[in-house]
């Protein structure tokens, strides 16, 4: 069975461990490469049409299965945080629940720029479910630099979000070199364009990255999270979980960053940052207006 556009696949040199999308093929030496999209993690690769396995049905939805579980549990985890979150901000909010009900609350903005309109659907609907402000923009990582800063003035974000699809090539050079990535330097470039904006760390929250990124030139650059300190996958909708902490996260605290990473679906090997404070806002009162008043 030929090997076409949109299939998902498995490599058989990596026993089939992760489900990809073939969404380019090219010619090197005269072998014909798939460029492949991962399906679940923000990872592209080159594979050889030879070592690519197409899965049936019945194995995306098996694989499918056990994603969604994952998903759930790591949900459940950010609920039950977010409910403790709620009763702290309510008893401060209300004088130890004395006026409950008179006040509302302003969650950080975030905007979300992504490499891969797939991915970005399924954070988008993430963000919708965990009730966070959000407007979300589809571009291509080179392209990313170019467009930040008119996106920034036009929607004026308490965090931004800058990822897609990122891998680490050996053959290319050491780990240490940014030359070795395939969109660490444009993720770099996008977080200096965005720090000539907004430069403190407290205005304007960014996390960076994606699969196997270059962590450490990310913070230089001026990002509060990034990935990937040790250079491992990361989780489509990691980027949500740690947005959600710090948009609902009160602006006089300070978050301890392992309270960040502790419910997303990588952790600490793929995902790190810097202490940063929260950015949702508490107002009082809140009162509504009815028609006949």
């Amino acid at each position: 069975m030929s090997v076409k556009l949109n299939d998902i696949v498995g490599r058989r040199s990596f026993n089939c461990d992760l489900l990809f999308r073939v969404i380019d093929f090219k010619e090197e030496n005269g072998v014909v490469q798939a460029v492949l999209y991962g399906e679940d993690f923000r990872l592209i690769a080159d594979a050889p049409i030879h070592d690519l396995m197409i899965m049936d049905v019945q194995e995306q939805n098996y694989r499918r299965k056990k994603e969604e579980a994952l998903i759930e549990k790591s949900y459940l985890l950010f609920s039950q945080d977010y409910e403790l979150l709620k009763m702290k901000r309510e008893y401060e909010a209300t004088d130890g629940y004395r006026h409950p009900g008179d006040y509302f609350q302003i969650p950080g903005r975030v905007l979300h720029l992504d490499g891969d309109p797939s991915y970005l659907r399924k954070c988008m609907d993430l963000y919708e479910k965990v009730g966070i402000p959000v407007h979300g923009v589809y571009c291509n990582e080179k392209e990313m630099p170019i467009k930040i800063g008119s996106l920034i003035e036009s929607y004026r974000p308490d965090i931004l979000v800058i990822t897609g699809h990122d891998s680490y090539s050996r053959s290319k050079g050491k780990m240490a070199d940014i030359n070795a990535y395939r969109h660490s330097r444009h993720f770099v470039q996008t977080v200096r364009e965005a720090r000539k904006k907004i430069p403190n760390l407290d205005q304007l929250v960014i996390f960076a990255g994606a699969c196997q990124s270059h962590f450490e030139s990310l913070i230089q650059a001026g990002a509060n999270f990034a990935s990937s300190p040790s250079r491992v996958n990361i989780h489509a909708l990691d980027p949500v979980y740690i947005v959600a902490k710090i948009s609902f996260t009160p602006f006089m605290d300070r978050i301890n960053v392992w309270e960040v990473l502790r419910n997303t679906l990588t952790g600490e090997k793929g995902l790190g940052g810097v202490e940063t404070k929260g950015v949702l806002r508490t107002g009082l009162p809140y009162r509504q207006v009815h028609e006949e008043e």
